[in-house]
């Protein structure tokens, strides 16, 4: 199981990257999005914004994605919301994970408007 610390590490290795990417691929990124990554087995989560090209990650909280009825800050639901285990975000972002069949075998779950599912297929 990765660490809260490596988890981190590698969502900024991936802000990092899409920073760098084409201006395709940097499009799709630039949504002013609510953003939002549940690791189960840590049964932690992180919250940011995707925008200007990269992921901002700005809070670490404890518990499922903030939404309607939480009992914290957060009221609003995130626009985005990712869930995975720890380990296979860094192996995702290691290159050693691919999207699509983390996804079509549920180890990977993505929640997000229709618009925004269009939109970010360009990042996947």
């Amino acid at each position: 199981m990765a660490t809260t610390q490596e988890c981190r590490a590698a969502l900024d290795t991936l802000s990092g990257r899409l920073a760098a990417a084409p201006p395709e691929v940097r499009s799709a990124a630039a949504l002013d999005r609510s953003v939002s990554c549940h690791l189960k087995d840590l049964d932690v989560t992180f919250t940011g914004r995707l925008r200007a090209g990269g992921i901002e990650v700005t809070d670490t909280l404890a518990g499922p994605h903030p939404g309607p009825g939480r009992s914290d800050t957060h009221r609003q639901k995130t626009a985005i919301r990712l869930t995975m285990s720890s380990d296979d975000l860094v192996a995702l972002v290691a290159g050693e994970l691919d999207f699509a069949h983390a996804w079509a075998t549920r180890r990977l779950t993505l929640d997000a408007g229709f618009r925004d599912l269009l939109t970010l297929r360009k990042l996947l």
